[in-house]
């Protein structure tokens, strides 16, 4: 059975950080890449960060690049994403998604096969 774990959210003040952390059981990330997701009020679920499988090279949404950083630990299976420099509008639920490399849709959310539960970023004075 796979599962996608989200942790490492929470309330944090604007300029402060964050790190999300995906723990993914009954997969590998060897053969699956992962993507960061959220979803803006009145909008589609958008891809924020994403990793692949087969070399690890990456992809940042414009709204996040130079703050937010993507990483796996192979070892533990965990992808994480540190946020930095957090501003109101990173507010929002954080979804992992993970799909095997021929259908990684990443940072399109259509094509990712499996999806954790989300967790909740709350950037507020």
């Amino acid at each position: 059975q796979v599962q996608l774990v989200e942790s490492g959210g929470g309330l944090v003040q604007p300029g402060g950080s964050l790190r999300l952390s995906c723990v993914a059981s009954g997969i590998s990330l060897d053969d699956y890449g992962i993507g960061w997701f959220r979803q803006p009020p009145g909008k589609e679920r958008e891809g924020v960060s994403c990793i692949r499988s087969s070399d690890g090279s990456t992809y940042y949404a414009d709204s996040v690049k130079d703050r937010f950083t993507i990483s796996r630990d192979m070892a533990k299976n965990t992808v994480y994403l540190q946020m930095n420099s957090l501003k109101p509008e990173d507010t929002d639920v954080y979804y992992c998604a993970a799909a095997l490399e021929y259908a990684n849709s990443c940072p399109y959310h259509y094509g990712m096969g499996y999806w954790g539960k989300g967790i909740l970023v709350n950037v507020s004075s």
